[in-house]
């Protein structure tokens, strides 16, 4: 299985921005379809965001209502790196924001906390 390392969580300002990022230790994350999730307390983790393998011509998006128009995913095949730019923080954003593939592994990174706060 890939591991995951997401970095780039911080304290944010609402409607700040932050930009996050994922690699696959040790593992080419090129071949999958890549998602971010998010996981708040007492909450059951959601899908943010979604992204198309990067065999494919185009890379296809696709989002959560939720932040449709100020998430934005993007990979960088060079860098074997999943970015997730997040603009326009809102008091619903803060959370533990992991990557994986979609559908997910069973297998999870540390995650990278996300706090919304003025």
């Amino acid at each position: 299985q890939v591991q995951f390392v997401e970095s780039g969580g911080d304290l944010v300002q609402p409607g700040g921005s932050l930009r996050l990022s994922c690699t696959g230790s040790g593992s080419i994350l090129r071949p999958y379809v890549m998602a971010w999730y998010r996981q708040a307390p007492g909450k059951q983790r959601e899908l943010v965001a979604r992204i198309s393998s990067s065999f494919t011509n185009n890379f296809n998006t696709d989002y959560a209502d939720s932040v449709k128009g100020r998430f934005s995913i993007s990979r960088d095949t060079t860098k074997n790196t999943v970015y997730l730019q997040m603009n326009d923080q809102k008091p619903e954003d803060p959370a533990i924001y992991y990557c994986n593939k979609w559908p997910s592994e069973t297998s999870w990174g540390q995650g990278t906390q996300v706090t919304v706060s003025s």
